[in-house]
């Protein structure tokens, strides 16, 4: 009994000493809340199995000393799935959350650990968003509990104008998205950005169709070949995006050049194939070929699953994560999170800051093209022998667009 006293004494001073690796061998839970069924499950697959692999990857080595332990749920792509997932994987002892599929999901996560982090102190919550970009929610939304790992609709769209507008051809543009807010803020800032300019660009169509549900878009693509289109733009992602080139093709369309946000997801490699090449351009923080420690992790994540490893924002978070836990001294979400406002490191593209006002991380985005593997840019998408080259890097304050957020801080 006296050896107990005395060894929970020596724990307890260790802690209190406050060394580099008090949380040295915990076990951190991190719950992973995005879809595994619906027409969305095959994205959902990849970056579930993304974060498995990466977590087994510094399991071998942090500078915290910590394990990863992922908990996947499925949450259908619905915020009222999402909800009742949240409770599930917060009873399993996560205290960590990531999400990325639709920005209703998002929502419905931040919405419940507002509530949930005020009622019960000493059991918070953190939510690390991975790949919801409507941008308010780190505007009129923002929440202290939520960091956000991608870049949002408006910086990606202020990188990809920035771009198109010193293109001669581009001349007139076709919008066609998602029907949810993240398609509806595509919309409005190609709008806004591109009159901005290129005042004389005319946008000949804007289409919004069902999230997740459209099997055919040959009407879409009949209405885009009819207003005399060059450029298309859409924020589609997983078969929205993928069924959408693949009615392009069938349809030989191939006067008209689709700027994307998500062209390496899942999906759409397979059905862009040799007959998009040189017509799909995508805007992004990263793209398959990038140096360094990231390339290993593509490179292995190729030869296991003979799958693409696209969601790099993956790495930011355990990156993040773990130098949160040296910083803070503590898996403690509420120290943790402190730690993580304002943190600066060199990432795969370039120096990244999450930018303590309003929690949005602040990184350089890429302008790639779909085009033949080779050269510098041997690996390709999803054995397709085609990858998206890059064209032009973005620093971080071209893209980084301001923030209306009032954060309350706990």
């Amino acid at each position: 009994m006296k050896f107990a006293i005395k060894a929970v004494a020596a724990s307890v001073i260790l802690a209190s000493a406050g060394g580099a690796f008090a949380q040295k061998g915990e076990t951190v839970k991190i719950a992973w809340l995005d879809p595994l069924s619906g027409l969305m499950a095959a994205v959902g697959t990849n970056q579930l199995k993304s974060f498995q692999f990466i977590a087994e990857e510094f399991n071998k080595k942090n500078s915290a000393g910590v394990k990863f332990e992922i908990i996947g749920i499925d949450n259908k792509l619905s915020p009222q799935e999402t909800t009742s997932a949240l409770r599930s994987a917060m009873d399993q002892g996560a205290r960590y959350v990531v999400q990325g599929n639709g920005s209703g999901p998002a929502l419905a996560i931040m919405d419940a650990l507002e509530k949930h982090n005020a009622r019960n102190p000493g059991k918070e919550v953190v939510y690390l968003n991975y790949a919801a970009v409507d941008p308010d929610l780190t505007n009129s939304k923002c929440s202290y509990w939520h960091f956000r790992l991608d870049a949002d609709t408006s910086m990606k769209m202020e990188a990809l104008t920035t771009y198109m507008k010193d293109l001669p051809e581009v001349k007139k543009v076709y919008l066609i998205n998602q029907n949810y807010s993240h398609g509806h803020q595509v919309s409005k800032f190609a709008k806004e950005m591109m009159q901005r300019k290129r005042p004389d660009v005319q946008f000949v169509g804007d289409d919004l169709h069902p999230l997740a549900q459209v099997r055919d878009f040959s009407p879409y693509i009949a209405k885009i070949k009819a207003s005399g289109a060059d450029s298309v733009i859409t924020g589609n992602w997983g078969s929205d995006l993928a069924l959408l080139i693949k009615a392009a093709n069938d349809a030989g369309l191939n006067n008209v050049n689709f700027y994307t946000y998500y062209g390496s997801v899942t999906g759409s490699p397979t059905a862009m194939g040799a007959a998009a090449a040189g017509r799909v351009y995508m805007v992004a923080y990263a793209h398959m070929n990038l140096p360094g420690e990231l390339n290993k992790i593509v490179v292995d994540y190729k030869k296991k699953f003979n799958d693409d490893m696209y969601t790099g924002a993956v790495y930011h978070a355990f990156s993040m994560l773990s130098e949160g836990f040296v910083k803070a001294k503590s898996t403690d979400p509420v120290k943790v999170a402190a730690a993580l406002e304002g943190m600066k490191f060199k990432s795969f593209n370039g120096e990244v800051e999450m930018r303590k006002t309003d929690h949005q991380l602040q990184q350089g985005l890429f302008i790639s093209k779909w085009e033949k593997a080779g050269g510098k840019n041997p690996i390709d998408s999803e054995n397709t022998g085609y990858t998206f080259v890059p064209l032009k890097y973005y620093e971080p304050y071209v893209a980084s667009t301001p923030t209306s957020c009032q954060m309350k801080r706990p």
